[in-house]
């Protein structure tokens, strides 16, 4: 054969050929089948946001300045005084991702909160609450991983915090078993970074407990967060930081 001679085609057995485009087709499935079957069948469901369940509902916006006008009526009970978090409480977060195209819904909670609001006449005029975040913790130890390192470095910033920077009207007071939603103005830390937030919230007074619960839309890069996708995992850029108080009279 010369030099100029065209070579030869390589044949390629066709039951080779099947098998090329089965493998092919097989890891297909599971990039995408693996993830839907792992998300809807196999890892826990994500717990519903905390919630108060209601019997009323009203609104009421932050106001600069505790209201003293208004009579409390007869029938409620006093709330002027220091109201205290108990066992009950929880805070944690609410972030959507993306595992190969397959929606799923993170969530990180604990328990270890602390923290007090203090009601003059009818309004709550301060309030601190802090959080121990390397006590976060979710369903997958691989995230709580990457929570506690890369994203929160909860060693360089063990503490979460918020801190009501306006009193918050309750003029009318919630009547005692009804809830009402309020809008509240604060300072919440996170990874070192303060930043102020608004948000509504909603209260329930019963007997000698306040239970407060909400969210607050958390954009990751106005408190420096690294976004938090890692791996396969894609994420948005923002997610909720929620919490359930209960509150006892000090």
């Amino acid at each position: 054969m010369s030099a100029d001679s065209p070579r030869p085609r390589r044949w390629v057995p066709r039951h080779w050929m099947r098998w090329l485009v089965g493998a092919v087709v097989v890891i297909a499935a599971l990039a995408v089948g693996g993830p839907f079957i792992y998300i809807h069948f196999v890892a826990a469901k994500a717990p519903a946001p905390f919630s108060i369940a209601t019997k009323t509902h009203g609104t009421q916006p932050a106001a600069p300045a505790a209201s003293t006008s208004a009579t409390v009526p007869a029938t409620a009970t006093p709330l002027a005084g220091t109201w205290t978090v108990v066992s009950g409480s929880q805070v944690g977060y609410r972030v959507n991702e993306v595992l190969f195209g397959q929606q799923n819904t993170a969530v990180g909670r604990t328990s270890a909160v602390n923290g007090h609001l203090t009601i003059t006449g009818h309004a709550a005029a301060a309030g601190t609450f802090t959080v121990a975040m390397a006590t976060v913790k979710s369903d997958q130890s691989q995230r709580d991983v990457q929570f506690n390192g890369r994203i929160m470095d909860t060693s360089s910033y063990p503490t979460a915090a918020f801190t009501l920077t306006h009193p918050i009207s309750l003029d009318p007071p919630p009547a005692a078993g009804a809830t009402r939603t309020y809008t509240a103005q604060g300072n919440l830390t996170l990874r070192g970074q303060t930043r102020p937030v608004t948000f509504k919230l909603t209260a329930e007074h019963v007997a000698s407990t306040i239970k407060l619960s909400g969210s607050i839309p958390v954009t990751f890069a106005i408190w420096d967060i690294p976004n938090p996708s890692f791996g396969p995992i894609t994420t948005q850029n923002h997610g909720s930081l929620e919490f359930l108080l209960n509150l006892s009279r000090s």
